[in-house]
């Protein structure tokens, strides 16, 4: 997926501004795929020079004028052809994960400290989804667009408590190892339930 594909996912929901896409990439989107605004800004000029989206001049008083962005025709055809193309999966580049490889050759303190400030982080993520799931999807679904974003946001919420169990493991292990304590082997039925 490239970042055009992106806003022309965002761009179905309604006409924006290139400050409303960021904003939204800030507080849906970009849960899934990241960038910055700069990005998204030189992006929509390549989506506009490809005939894929239009802006419209808004005049504002008192403020800069603003250019609201909508898909073309174009535009939505590319968004159907993308959509009908198999999704690969993600790949996983974590530094974290490779230092832990290392564990035998690196101090553990850093890697506590690292596993920590990775536990918040995706307690806060977890917490952020759960009040997105009560306050937009307290009654379910109720169109396919809403099926479409509530089942990203079920991954999501997955995904996020699975990795604070996981973080949680990881500095109970390290504590055990720090103190010389004999660490229980992880058997093949906790990996497999552990993730």
């Amino acid at each position: 997926m490239a970042l055009g594909d992106a806003i022309l996912v965002c761009l179905t929901e309604r006409p924006m501004t290139g400050y409303e896409l960021a904003k939204t990439f800030d507080a849906s989107i970009g849960f899934f795929w990241k960038a910055d605004h700069q990005q998204i800004y030189r992006e929509l000029t390549k989506l506009r020079d490809r005939g894929h989206v239009q802006g419209r001049e808004v005049v504002q008083s008192g403020k800069p004028n603003k250019l609201v962005y909508t898909l073309t025709a174009e535009g939505k055809a590319s968004l159907r052809h993308w959509a009908a193309r198999p999704s690969s999966p993600p790949s996983i580049k974590d530094d974290l994960l490779v230092r832990l490889y290392a564990l035998d050759s690196v101090d553990i303190d850093p890697l506590r400290a690292d596993l920590m400030a990775r536990l918040e982080y995706h307690r806060d993520r977890l917490a952020r989804y759960e009040r997105i799931l009560r306050k937009r999807f307290a009654d379910g679904a109720t169109s396919p667009a809403d099926t479409g974003k509530l089942l990203g946001l079920r991954l999501g919420l997955r995904h996020e408590r699975a990795v604070v169990e996981w973080c949680e493991e990881a500095l109970h292990t390290l504590s055990a190892t720090a103190i010389g304590a004999n660490v229980t082997p992880i058997n093949a039925n906790q990996r497999e339930h552990n993730g």
